[in-house]
């Protein structure tokens, strides 16, 4: 498998909050969610919990022979990370480092993948439109919060909503993601897709997939093209293109591209 990845900070100056990597037959993307004032609940930050996420899941993705599915291995290392600064954290707290997860790894002949929360991949298949799998739950539960945080009368009123929204976090009805609690991985998108009718994959965080979500550039199969000829940087440069042409502040983006999925 031949990878590809880029990966550009939102804002000079600051952390980058996403995480990409991979191992032989296996790519993670994490994308890191921060909320203000998780400092004082966790003195490592959002950078350090995406990146240590990753990093521990992909020491899991080392290859073997029937490997676990991919929820197991995400449990593990979201378990992992969380006893790593238990002792020095407010772990449960709902305002501590959190993110979201995309994950593709080969299995003989299929390619499995995961997906936890608002970040994306895009499977390339031939003769067929690309398959994309994302998790709208946390973009629809947010989204339903909208008009009754614009309509707030004061400040108390407004922190109320949002505690009622940062409450649903990781709980039945609402949306998940990996932060304290292993059992949230089973709440992931799951499936595989025959490797012989693979012929790309990517892995987006939210930030980089603005360039359709969003801005509506163009579709995924034209996303695909650009990855195929520009590469993520291609997709990128016209994200922040966007960004400064409607003003909106620019998000940390991340994009995976995997290809040459058969053995040479």
């Amino acid at each position: 498998m031949r990878v590809t990845t880029v990966s550009a900070a939102g804002h000079p100056g600051r952390p980058n909050e996403d995480f990409t990597g991979a191992v032989p037959g296996a790519a993670v993307l994490i994308d890191g969610a921060g909320i203000p004032g998780a400092e004082s609940v966790c003195r490592h930050g959002v950078a350090w919990y995406a990146r240590r996420l990753g990093g521990t899941l992909l020491a899991l993705l080392t290859p073997e022979p029937g490997p676990p599915p991919l929820p197991a291995l995400l449990a593990e290392a979201i378990g992992q990370v969380t006893d790593a600064h238990r002792g020095t954290c407010d772990v449960a707290d709902p305002i501590s480092p959190s993110a979201t997860v995309a994950v593709l790894r080969l299995n003989g002949d299929l390619a499995d993948y995961l997906v936890l929360g608002d970040c994306f991949l895009a499977l390339d298949l031939a003769g067929a439109a690309p398959l994309v799998v994302t998790d709208p739950r946390e973009v629809v539960v947010s989204g339903s919060y909208e008009p009754a945080l614009e309509a707030a009368a004061d400040a108390d009123a407004y922190g109320r909503i949002l505690r009622d929204l940062r409450a649903r976090r990781n709980a039945p009805g609402g949306f998940w993601v990996a932060k304290d609690d292993p059992r949230a991985a089973d709440e992931a998108v799951t499936g595989s897709v025959p490797i012989a009718g693979l012929t790309a994959a990517a892995l987006l965080s939210n930030g980089a997939a603005r360039f359709v979500e969003r801005f509506r550039l163009a579709g995924w199969p034209e996303v695909m093209s650009v990855l195929a000829s520009a590469g993520p940087a291609g997709v990128i440069h016209g994200v922040r293109r966007a960004e400064a042409s409607h003003g909106v502040p620019s998000d940390d983006a991340t994009i995976t591209h995997c290809t040459a999925f058969a053995a040479p």
